[in-house]
């Protein structure tokens, strides 16, 4: 007979205080995985032990209320609709902690009932427990001396997934969920994001750009090595691929080498409200890739600042485009978000966007309009377009009355809409395929040399003013369904 072994059971304790709350899920967390990590040095060195099975489980936040009393609150979140009982598995409470603290005292405050802190019935994978030991890596299958299954748990695909977002889960206990993401989904895309981006979860700031060009990273640092230069500014270390971390402008950074899927850079606040620049690259499907898994870390806003194709021939090369909606003919999203759903302008970071390009420009009324257009962004998963027959996509972008094309602005759009996260789109017009203006090496590199610096000063001041905002505002119902989760 198969016997477990794990950690004594601690007894639950309810908590009235955020900050204790926490405390005792970081030491939940640490006596679990290090419990795992012991024993699976020992496995790895001494063979697995006999008819026995090592397990430990991810600590659990639960809560609880009898009444269907309203809860008068701005936010959007920090409560729950109905009486019932709620409850969320949690990873790397270190690293959410602010988070979870936040979140755990607007439950408390709005209900007046404690949160009950406790060991869950889900067993940490032994790959997420070793996660944050560098000097551990859990070894491929059939290279351990004994089959690893057998003896610790693994991923389980099966009961990883988007439910909760989606809105198809269908608690069977009758216990509500708490949170958007389970403790394996986050660790999931904890493990992923830096595996793409090469840079480690903790760096990751509240305002994440997306870019689909590298052209923009050079010019990320060179802003961002200015702005260390000021120690006024709130800014305090900047972030490049392979964690490298600098807090002196003059530093040399070392050379990249091969660079990831995703080159992410961070400008790093003490806070955690800096800016995050993720090189996507071209196609819905690294755009849909970044976007899920950077969702867990629950940012504030992101926004695309990327490159198009203009679609009307009163454009320009260098114009802007303001999405207000969006067409999507990008296809990742459609088996969890379906193609009918309706992907609304956000006001407020519709006007941060338009009041950043007028500030950078210095433009204003008729002369911001010429360079800025505001309309439909279509988005397709089929980079040469162009070629095919121009009967069928030419009548669509024009019955949709798209003014731009790419290939990431609505899937990011989409999936900042699915995960409650706030976004907003500013491509720039890079080349005219319907009106004989292609993108070609001479007319590019002109175009990139004069317009990548201020399109993405554009995005860095539209996240500032962002970052001023009151959490009410910028996190507000429209994102939110009938029956939310009490946790942002």
């Amino acid at each position: 007979m198969i016997t477990t072994k794990h950690p004594g059971h601690p007894p639950a304790e309810s908590f009235n205080d955020a900050t204790e709350a926490v405390d005792r899920l970081e030491l939940l967390y640490r006596q679990a995985t290090g419990f795992l990590c012991d024993e699976f040095i020992r496995a790895m060195a001494d063979g697995a032990p006999d008819n026995q099975r090592i397990r430990a489980y991810y600590p659990e936040i639960r809560f609880s209320t009898l009444t269907f009393a309203q809860v008068d609150s701005r936010l959007s979140f920090g409560h729950v609709s109905a009486p019932g009982t709620y409850a969320t598995t949690v990873t790397r409470p270190d690293l959410f902690r602010n988070y979870l603290i936040q979140q755990i005292g607007l439950l408390i405050r709005n209900h007046g009932q404690p949160v009950t802190i406790d060991v869950s019935d889900t067993p940490i994978p032994v790959h997420f427990a070793v996660a944050s030991r560098p000097d551990l890596t859990v070894p491929q299958e059939g290279a351990a001396g004994f089959t690893l299954r057998d003896v610790f748990d693994v991923p389980d695909l099966s009961t990883t997934n988007d439910d909760i977002v989606n809105g198809t889960c269908q608690p069977a206990s009758g216990t509500g969920p708490l949170s958007l993401f389970t403790a394996q989904r986050i660790d999931y895309s904890l493990a992923r994001l830096s595996h793409y981006t090469a840079t480690s979860p903790e760096h990751f700031q509240n305002h994440v750009l997306f870019t689909n060009y590298q052209f923009y990273v050079a010019e990320f640092e060179a802003y961002a090595r200015a702005q260390l230069a000021d120690p006024d500014n709130g800014y305090t270390s900047f972030v490049s691929t392979g964690d490298h971390e600098i807090t002196d402008p003059a530093a040399v950074t070392p050379e990249a080498g091969k660079l990831p899927q995703m080159p992410t850079y961070h400008l790093k606040r003490d806070d955690g409200n800096g800016i995050t620049l993720v090189n996507i690259g071209v196609g819905p499907s690294n755009a849909k890739t970044a976007t899920d898994h950077i969702a867990v870390l629950r940012p504030h806003a992101w926004l695309m600042v990327g490159h198009c194709a203009g679609l009307r021939n009163t454009q320009a090369l260098g114009d802007f485009v303001l999405a207000h909606g969006y067409l999507r003919e990008d296809h990742v999203l459609d088996d969890d978000l379906p193609i009918w759903t309706p992907i609304p302008a956000l006001a407020e970071i519709q006007v941060a966007l338009e009041e950043a390009v007028a500030e950078i420009t210095e433009l204003e009324g008729f002369d911001l309009k010429r360079i800025m257009r505001t309309g439909t962004v279509a988005t397709i998963d089929n980079r040469n377009w162009e070629l095919r027959d121009q009967s069928g996509p030419v009548q669509r972008l024009s019955q949709s009355r798209a003014i731009a094309l790419d290939m990431e602005s609505a899937t990011i759009a989409a999936n900042g809409y699915r995960f409650r996260v706030p976004y907003g789109t500013l491509l720039c017009v890079s080349d005219k395929p319907l009106h004989g203006e292609l993108k070609l090496p001479g007319m590019a590199s002109d175009f990139y040399r004069t317009q990548v610096a201020r399109h993405l000063q554009i995005g860095i001041r539209a996240m500032e003013r962002l970052r001023g905002m009151p959490l009410e505002r910028l996190h507000s119902r429209k994102l939110r369904s009938f029956d939310e989760t009490a946790f942002l």
